[in-house]
């Protein structure tokens, strides 16, 4: 697996996360399994399947978790810069519309949030350029220009 860019909260809360999984809900899942064994014969538990299927996908989803936690290459910022890189929260005028967007590894991207990947079209034509930098950006419906306003 290659590197993955991740910020430092974002690093934190996939630590979090795979904490949880690793006590609070493998004791759940422990707890359900032992009592559908309970239950009786296994081979028509409903219960039981459904229990050992939780398992192996929170098995799974901790495999994965350490897997990118291990190969995270945490995101430092450099805030004093005025180049747009990867952590960076930029603010971009496309007509009259101004919209921010902070620049994150793709485990964080989340659009909604104006959190987009440094992997996207989008992103890649920002990382590099300076404030009043015009950036043009192919998109399914044609090309977009953007005004880069402010970076942070």
């Amino acid at each position: 697996m290659s590197k993955q860019f991740i910020t430092k909260e974002g690093l934190e809360k996939l630590k979090e996360e795979l904490n949880y999984l690793k006590t609070e809900k493998r004791q759940e899942i422990s707890r359900r399994i032992q009592a559908a064994k309970e239950l009786g014969d296994l081979s028509e538990n409903a219960e039981y399947s459904e229990s050992k299927e939780q398992q192996a996908l929170n098995e799974g989803k901790i495999a994965e978790m350490e897997e990118t936690a291990k190969n995270a290459q945490t995101i430092d910022n450099d805030h004093s810069s005025n180049i747009v890189n990867i952590g960076s929260t930029i603010i971009v005028r496309n007509g009259k519309t101004e919209r921010a967007f902070t620049i994150v590894g793709s485990n964080e991207a989340n659009p909604s949030d104006g959190k987009i990947s440094n992997e996207t079209p989008l992103a890649t034509s920002f990382i590099g350029h300076k404030v009043n930098d015009k950036i043009e950006v192919k998109a399914p419906k044609g090309t977009i220009e953007y005004l880069i306003l402010n970076i942070s």
